[in-house]
Order: structure tokens, then sequence, then C-alpha cells
């Protein structure tokens, strides 16, 4: 009886250490998932609806330019309409739009009454700028990248975007060469036709 009841005691007690592995399990995967998700969200230019996004500038060889988070260069397309973005599918995997939860603020060297939102495919509130909507490109692996300047993808030109509100059409800057910048002005600017 002894040993039966013993026996009984030890699958109790493994029994409960496996539910706390378990469990212990679960919390630490969904944590991973969680920063998973947030890494993703950062990357495709969305924020936690508690914080807002602040778009700023930054300087490289091509000018003063629009960042998002991160310091990620931002983006316009030509092929876009005053406050319509025509980018989506397979080209919004490629030129992310800047989105947020809540209303975006200006940096230094930004034009508060410049910054807008649209709704965009799927209800994401997409980030406009004197009427651009604003993107990343995928391809810029840290700050200062600015390696989507000048792509001809999707059948129309990516410029980023001047302080001003205009394309820079100036040629690639340099990957890693800008640094942030407190004032606007640009220089190779140009307007896109809206």
């Amino acid at each position: 009886m002894k040993t039966l009841s013993l026996l009984r005691r030890h699958r109790g007690f493994a029994a409960i250490g496996m539910v706390a592995v378990a469990l212990l399990v679960a919390a630490c995967g969904s944590a991973a998932k969680s920063a998973s998700t947030a890494a993703v969200g950062a990357n495709a230019g969305d924020v936690s609806s508690s914080s807002s996004l602040t778009i700023g500038t930054a300087h490289g060889s091509a000018g003063t330019y629009l960042v998002g988070a991160g310091n990620r260069a931002i983006y316009l397309w030509v092929a876009d309409s005053k406050n319509m973005s025509h980018c989506s599918g397979a080209c919004a995997s490629i030129w992310p739009p800047v989105t947020t939860h809540a209303t975006p603020h200006p940096g230094a060297g930004v034009h508060a009454s410049a910054l807008g939102t649209i709704t965009g495919s799927g209800g994401a509130k997409q980030v406009t700028y004197d009427g651009h909507p604003l993107y990343y490109y995928a391809g810029d692996s840290h700050a200062g990248s600015t390696t989507g300047q000048g792509s001809d993808s999707f059948g129309a030109k990516w410029w980023l975007v001047s302080s001003s509100g205009t394309a820079i059409t100036a040629h690639n800057t340099p990957a890693g060469s800008s640094t942030a910048a407190t004032s606007g002005g640009s220089t190779g600017s140009s307007s896109t036709g809206y």
C-alpha cells in the first residue's frame, strides 16, 4: 500500500511539473511572438496605438529629406495622385506605406500643416505630406540608407521627399551617408505635378 501511495504522489508531482513547464513554454512563445510582431510592425512603418509617429528630417548628399520610425528614409511615388495611393499588393510589400494609429507629429524642419493621413488598403491610416502618400523602402537596411532613391519599380519613379513636400530628384545618396538634421530645405527637388 505504501508503495502504491508513493507512486501516486510522484505521478501527481510529475503532472504538476509538466503543467508548469507547459505554461512556461507557452508564456515564452507568446512573448517571442509579441516581439516578432512588434519588429514586423516597425519594419512596415506601423506604430502602436499608444504612441504616435514623428516625421522628422535627415541630411544626405541629395539634400534634406523626410524620415519616419527608426529614422528610416521616406519616399513618394510619382504614380500616386494627391491624397490617393495607387501602391498595393506586391508594391506595398516592397514599398510599405508609412502608417500610424494616431495623428502624426512634426519633428524639426517638418511643417505640421503639410502632415495628414488617408485611409489605405485594409483601413490603415497612411501618412501623407503635402498630399503625397508616404512610403518606406524594404531595401533600406538601416537609418541613413536611401537605396530606393530614383528607383523605377512598378512603372514609376520613387523619390525622397524634401521638407517642403517636393520630390528630391538628385540621384542615389550613398547608403549610410545621412545624419539627423534639424532644419528644412533641400537641393535638387522638384514638384511631381499636384
